[in-house]
């Protein structure tokens, strides 16, 4: 069984930064991609950024721009910087790590807390 866990939230001012991270020891496939959520209070998760086995990144229309996803020298450690961050931005994040023979499901982590005010 495969746990991730999140780690690097915190609370920070409008327009700070935070360096999220997804550690999952153990897990050394590089078959399937990584995909960071988010969910805010009495809302639904959000799909915010992926990164693929070769390193090929998206972003949701909301963070492009500020975020920026990355994987470690062991790709086991996936990052997200968050740049520029707004109240808005506030939420649990989360990751999620691939698997299955078509990728078809997800490891997920518990969530790091982010929350952006003044």
């Amino acid at each position: 069984e495969v746990q991730p866990v999140e780690s690097g939230g915190g609370l920070v001012q409008p327009g700070g930064s935070l360096r999220l991270s997804c550690t999952a020891p153990g897990f050394l496939s590089n078959a399937c991609g990584t995909d960071w959520y988010r969910q805010a209070a009495g809302k639904q998760h959000e799909w915010i950024s992926n990164i693929r086995p070769d390193g090929s990144t998206s972003y949701a229309g909301s963070v492009k721009g500020r975020f920026t996803i990355s994987k470690g020298r062991d790709e086991e450690v996936v990052y997200l910087q968050l740049d520029s961050l707004k109240p808005e931005d506030t939420a649990m994040y989360f990751c999620r790590m691939g698997y299955g023979s078509r990728c078809e499901y997800g490891y997920w982590g518990q969530g790091t807390q982010v929350t952006v005010s003044v």
